[in-house]
C-alpha cells in the first residue's frame, strides 16, 4: 500500500484553497503567538527595557513595592501582602510620626550587619525586592512608630495600656487578644531615633527585643526607607491607611517633661 501517496492525497484534499490556488499558510505553519509577534516588532525590545528602567527608578526614588514576609504586623498587614512604600513621605524635612508604619534598614539596630553572600545573587534578589517580586533583604523591617525623639514610652499602666509622655494610648490596630506588651519597659527615645513595634505584639520582634543591643532598640530616622501608605496586592485587600487618632492626645515631649 502506498501510504505516502495516501498522505499526499489526504493532505491536498483537506487543505483549504485560497484565491490564488495555494494552500493556507496557517495550515502548514501556525502563526506565532501574540507575545512572539509583539516581540518581533521593531523597537519592542528597547521599549521593554525602557519600561523596566522606569519601574526600577520609580521603585528606587518614589514608590517601592514591598512583600510582607511575616505575621508581625497582623491584622493590618498579612503574609504575602504587597504594600506600596512612599519614599517621598520623609523627604524635604518631614519626619516619621507616631502611628506611621515604616519600612527601615535595621542594620545597627535590629541586626549587627548585612549578611554576606554571592554578589550576583544579592543583586538579583535586590532587583526582585525592588519590584516587589521577592522577599525583602534580611535587614529590612516593617513596624509601627510608637515613640519619636524625646518621647517617654512606658508599658504598661494599671489597665494594661501603653502610655506615651504620660498619656495612655488605646491602640485599635493591635491583633485582637494581644496585650500592648507582655514585657514591661520604660524608655526615653533619643532625638533622631524611633521606638517601633509590630501590631501582632506577641509575634513581633521589635524595639523591645533589642533593648540590650548597641542601639538600644532605637531606629535612626536616617535608616527609614519610607512610609507604608497602601496595600497594592492582592486586589481584594487594596486599601490606603489613615491615622486612627490613637496618639492625638499625646503631648509633645517638652510639655510632658517640663
Amino acid at each position: 500500500m502506498d501510504t505516502e501517496a495516501q498522505h499526499t492525497e489526504r493532505g491536498s484534499s483537506s487543505e483549504p484553497i485560497t484565491g490564488d490556488g495555494e494552500g493556507s499558510r496557517s495550515a502548514r505553519s501556525p502563526r506565532p503567538s501574540w507575545p512572539r509577534r509583539l516581540l518581533r516588532r521593531p523597537g519592542t525590545g528597547a521599549l521593554a527595557a525602557a519600561c523596566v528602567v522606569f519601574l526600577f527608578l520609580l521603585s528606587t526614588f518614589v514608590v517601592q513595592p514591598f512583600l510582607i514576609p511575616s505575621g508581625s504586623m497582623e491584622p493590618t498587614l498579612r503574609v504575602g501582602d504587597r504594600v506600596l512604600v512612599n519614599k517621598l513621605a520623609y523627604r524635604f524635612g518631614a519626619e516619621p510620626r507616631r502611628e506611621d508604619m515604616v519600612v527601615f534598614d535595621g542594620t545597627g539596630s535590629f541586626v549587627d550587619e548585612a549578611p554576606r553572600g554571592n554578589p550576583v545573587t544579592g543583586l538579583l534578589r535586590a532587583a526582585g525586592a525592588a519590584l516587589g517580586l521577592s522577599e525583602p533583604a534580611e535587614t529590612d523591617f516593617v513596624k509601627r512608630v510608637v515613640g519619636v525623639g524625646g518621647d517617654r514610652v512606658v508599658c504598661c499602666d494599671g489597665r494594661g495600656r501603653l502610655s506615651v509622655n504620660g498619656t495612655p494610648v488605646d491602640e485599635p490596630y493591635l491583633m485582637p487578644g494581644d496585650a500592648p506588651s507582655n514585657a514591661p519597659f520604660d524608655v526615653v527615645v533619643p532625638r533622631g531615633t524611633l521606638w517601633v513595634m509590630g501590631d501582632h505584639r506577641s509575634r513581633s520582634s521589635d524595639s523591645r527585643d533589642h533593648l540590650g543591643s548597641p542601639g538600644g532598640g532605637m531606629v535612626p530616622v536616617g535608616k527609614v526607607i519610607g512610609r507604608v501608605d497602601w496595600i497594592g496586592w492582592p486586589f481584594g485587600r487594596w486599601t490606603s491607611f489613615d491615622p486612627s487618632g490613637a496618639f492625638a492626645d499625646v503631648p509633645e515631649p517638652g510639655a510632658a517633661h517640663g
